[in-house]
């Protein structure tokens, strides 16, 4: 997972992702330059949080919304609420 410690939607987003025991790596894009330049090279600008999964890129995220429970639950296959 692409995010920053300022990032208060990629916080959630870990929390999430700890809640139903899917292992990530975090990488800080304000830590590592090469990261932030690899986010702008795959999705057009630094947004974060960014996860990638199977390869495919996925930004759990969209202004206004927060973060999008229903389509983590759907990528990750999880079926109830915690």
């Amino acid at each position: 997972m692409y995010s920053a410690q300022w990032c208060r939607d990629c916080r959630a987003a870990k929390r999430y992702l700890d809640e139903h025991g899917i292992a990530f790596t975090e990488i800080d894009i304000e830590t590592d330059r090469a990261a932030a330049d690899l986010v702008l090279a795959h999705v057009g600008k630094r947004a974060i949080p960014q996860l990638v999964i199977d390869g495919q890129w996925f930004q759990p995220y969209r202004p206004g919304l927060g973060l999008l429970y229903d389509e983590l639950d759907a990528r990750f296959g999880i079926t109830t609420r915690l």
